[in-house]
């Protein structure tokens, strides 16, 4: 059996918050001179196959309303990164992690995404939508509300360097987000993010560290977190702490950045023959082989609920009422005290 073992490097970055959407192309300039660094910097140990990117490297929600990112910010997908990017990836032979983007497809009029891809020497491998916006801020859509959206939420990519999928930030707060991954195949579990002070990479709290390390025990994984190490100065109202990580599939930290703002790339070795002995071995602590799907009644019933008015773009008023709807159904918030 082929050996599977390379690099990874998670790159951070400290750019400036684009504004429009010519201004994203000096950030993809500067990510495309991060990967030729991770790559000759780790050319005399092992070779790096899989690079990735933060949440936002591209672009951020900066404006509170659908209409004002459609008009300043969003784009389609191909587009001149994700071309650019491909090209990269042919020279070095190696596969990329998209820093997102916010994605308009003409297939769902009035709907914004933030969207990370997956790109290899032919192209675009996948798309990731974030299917679990950070709400109520956040007002792009998730792929999941849609009336008749039918493609995968999850897509994992079979590669020569292993089975991948990536899910974004706030995603991986729920770990059913990141157990569809591994069920789908996953063995390395991707975090593009964006993750801020005080939930960051620091203690006390320290959130980055703990999600991380938990997400790679319970499905046997790798995790290769980028997060984002953008100033205050650069993305307001938020400082961003960094940390980015690689954890292998016994929750060891294998390489991080120091907290704190400023451009890192951390490299780390992926065995994903290892990897595979060990799913394959192992006995106890298998959680994916242990679990019992059918025991968890919760998982029955819809919580969050759907939109009312798909037509209208969403707000930060709407996510409120919703959240607040979940919380009533949950008893956690009595009728009298629900927001008007």
């Amino acid at each position: 059996m082929e050996h599977i073992r390379y690099a990874v490097a998670a790159c951070q970055t400290d750019l400036p918050n684009p504004v429009e959407r010519r201004a994203m192309r000096s950030n993809t300039d500067r990510m495309l001179d991060m990967i030729d660094s991770a790559v000759a910097g780790s050319a005399p140990f092992l070779p790096v196959r899989l690079v990735v990117f933060p949440e936002f490297a591209h672009a951020a929600p900066v404006f509170p309303t659908v209409d004002e990112l459609r008009q300043k910010l969003t784009v389609e997908i191909p587009n001149e990164h994700t071309e650019r990017l491909t090209q990269k990836a042919r020279e070095h032979n190696l596969y990329i992690q998209s820093g997102s983007m916010l994605e308009e497809d003409p297939q769902w009029p009035g709907a914004v995404f933030n969207t990370t891809c997956l790109i290899g020497p032919r192209g675009i491998l996948y798309k990731y939508r974030k299917v679990n916006p950070w709400i109520p801020y956040e007002v792009h859509s998730s792929p999941h509300d849609l009336p008749g959206y039918d493609q995968p939420l999850f897509p994992v990519a079979d590669t020569p360097i292993g089975r991948i999928g990536c899910a974004i930030c706030y995603d991986w707060l729920f770990p059913e987000a990141i157990r569809e991954l591994a069920a789908n195949g996953a063995e390395v579990l991707v975090r593009v993010s964006a993750y801020m002070d005080p939930w960051g990479a620091t203690e006390p709290m320290n959130w980055w560290t703990i999600i991380n390390r938990a997400r790679a025990i319970e499905n046997i994984a790798y995790v290769v977190a980028a997060n984002q190490g953008a100033s205050l100065r650069h993305y307001p109202p938020y400082s961003w702490p960094g940390g980015s990580q690689v954890v292998d599939f016994d929750g060891r930290v294998l390489s991080e950045a120091s907290p704190g703002p400023g451009e890192r790339i951390v490299v780390a070795p992926v065995d994903i023959s290892a990897l595979r002995h060990e799913r394959e071995s192992r006995v106890g602590h298998h959680m994916l082989a242990h679990l019992r799907t059918e025991a968890y009644e919760v998982y029955s019933r819809p919580s969050y609920p759907p939109r009312s008015r798909p037509d209208v773009p969403l707000s930060y008023e709407e996510n409120t009422e919703r959240i607040d709807a979940a919380k009533q159904a949950q008893g956690f918030l009595s009728t009298s005290k629900a927001r008007q």
